[in-house]
């Protein structure tokens, strides 16, 4: 059985801080919502979890959240139950991470993410497809850098 670090190569590449904006819109492209995050990706030595990701979001108005996803890793798949979502994530080719998951209070409602990471590790570009009842009703549009 392979550890995270070989079996989900492109996963690893993500390891550290990243910063950005996620902007939601609608069917129509209508700005729903728009905010910064910092989100920190790490891969814990001596842990229950292979993976642990923070979320820290930031709006205008001085709203804030913070969000932990620790995750577990078999088969080339990383999955998330946490108290808030259930999902798993993937890797497709040699630069993206297909991520599903769904909020635990909302069981008719789930999204795909695609998560693109750079040639230089440096920036990624993420897309959030949003669906109710099978029909998709918005989507998130990530773009973020690595802090340094």
């Amino acid at each position: 059985m392979s550890t995270i670090r070989e079996g989900m190569p492109v996963l690893v590449r993500h390891e550290g801080d990243w910063v950005g904006t996620y902007t939601i819109v609608d069917n129509a492209g209508n700005i729903l919502d728009k905010h910064e995050s910092h989100l920190s990706c790490q891969f814990p030595e001596d842990s229950t979890y292979p993976y642990y990701q923070i979320n820290r979001y930031k709006w205008a108005n001085g709203k804030q959240e913070e969000h932990q996803f620790p995750g577990t890793y078999k088969d080339k798949t990383l999955f998330f139950d946490t108290e808030r979502i259930l999902g798993k994530a993937w890797e497709i080719d040699d630069s993206t991470v297909i991520l599903w998951f769904a909020y635990k209070t909302a069981p008719d409602m789930n999204l795909y993410e695609m998560i693109q990471i750079s040639p230089d590790n440096n920036y990624r570009a993420r897309t959030w497809h949003w669906f109710k009842n099978h029909q998709i009703y918005q989507r998130t549009l990530i773009q973020e850098e690595r802090l340094r």
